[in-house]
């Protein structure tokens, strides 16, 4: 499978395709999958291609981070093998809130398409039967401004989703066999080594900046962990992660744990080549190591959407951390998730952030 090669941009027809129609419209926008084959061998990319249809009399406006026209950034696909949800390879990547120009326009009645090369996003070398849906939500799916619909914070996320396209893939491993997702198989992964902060690709002075927002990170988990050791539920908790509930507690305590661990004692690796406009990224099943983008060298060390913060939301990512997911990203969008969805909310790594950098200040 080609890593190198994510996204393979096209808007003509596939010969050989399979197609499944749209199960899901929201504001009139619909999104369906075709497989170019639904039988594979171990030397094949599954590549699918994707539609989005606007079917309204009007102009819709689609979060791009939730469409793959601009590169499949997030996790936007459930994939199953055998029934079994098969783990997610991508990166995941702390933004700020969505703004305007973050907004893709799709015409009334018009259609966009665009390939999508699915094996080196997800785990496909066992031999098995794969099912696939495109399925993303958002609470800014089409308003850069989550408070923009009425009774927002009781408002659920906008979902939107295929119907599944099933696939057979004869893959390099056998039925049943447990896939190495170890970072050695992963371009650029971390997890070697001995506990301890390095770089890659940093100056001295971006190293020193780092030094100390891990520290701020380190503080921040600790201080979350003696919250949560507590058993308190006050309004800091409700905030970002909704109601109480004893095993959801349980679940955000044990997160917290294992982020101030990881920090305490892995390997972390802080990787400063990143060029885009986000703060950070990670691949989930390459722990411990993280990418700074631009968005990180101006934030503050501590507070909202800050330097500290950020790394507690990119050490949530990794898989043998918290695996967090993003869900919604900015105050307010955690906010509201914590309302309409405390399940959701626990598995957000915004909110795990936001809970850490406990600003404005909650008890």
């Amino acid at each position: 499978m080609n890593w190198n090669h994510l996204v393979k941009a096209g808007v003509t027809a596939v010969a050989a395709t399979v197609c499944f129609g749209a199960q899901a419209e929201a504001n009139g926008v619909s999104v369906s999958i075709a497989a170019e084959k639904i039988k594979l061998n171990k030397n094949d990319d599954v590549v699918l291609k994707v539609t989005f249809t606007n079917t309204s009399a009007t102009p819709q406006l689609v979060l791009k981070w939730h469409t793959p026209f601009a590169g499949v950034e997030e996790s936007l696909f459930d994939v199953t093998r055998d029934g079994t949800a098969v783990p997610y390879l991508g990166a995941h990547y702390k933004r700020p809130a969505p703004k305007a120009g973050d907004y893709f326009l799709l015409k009334p009645g018009a259609s966009h398409s665009t390939k999508v090369e699915l094996s080196g996003l997800y785990d496909m070398s066992v031999t098995g039967d794969y099912a696939v849906r495109y399925r993303t939500s958002s609470f800014s799916m089409f308003t850069p401004n989550p408070r923009a619909h009425s009774a927002a914070s009781t408002r659920a996320a906008t979902e939107i989703s295929s119907a599944p396209v099933s696939l057979w893939i004869d893959g390099r491993l056998p039925r049943g066999s447990a896939p190495d997702l170890s970072a050695a198989k992963r371009p650029g992964g971390g997890g070697g080594g001995t506990a301890g902060l390095s770089f890659t690709g940093c100056t001295s002075s971006q190293a020193s900046t780092i030094t100390s927002a891990v520290n701020a990170a380190k503080n921040m988990a600790s201080g979350s962990s003696s919250y949560l050791g507590t058993g308190n539920a006050g309004a800091r908790y409700t905030k970002w992660f909704g109601t109480y509930d004893a095993s959801r507690y349980a679940t955000v305590r044990s997160n917290f744990a294992a982020i101030g661990d990881a920090f305490a004692t892995k390997p972390v690796v802080v990787d400063c080549s990143c060029n885009q406009s986000y703060y950070a990224y990670v691949y989930p099943t390459q722990p411990y190591k993280i990418y700074v983008c631009k968005a990180f060298w101006s934030a503050p060390l501590t507070g909202t959407d800050s330097k500290g913060g950020t790394m507690i939301h990119e050490m949530s990512h990794f898989n043998a951390v918290a695996g967090t997911d993003d869900v919604v990203y900015g105050q307010s969008g955690a906010a509201s998730l914590a309302i309409s969805n405390p399940s959701k909310a626990i598995t957000n790594a915004d909110s795990h952030e936001y809970f850490a950098e406990n600003t404005p200040s909650l008890q």
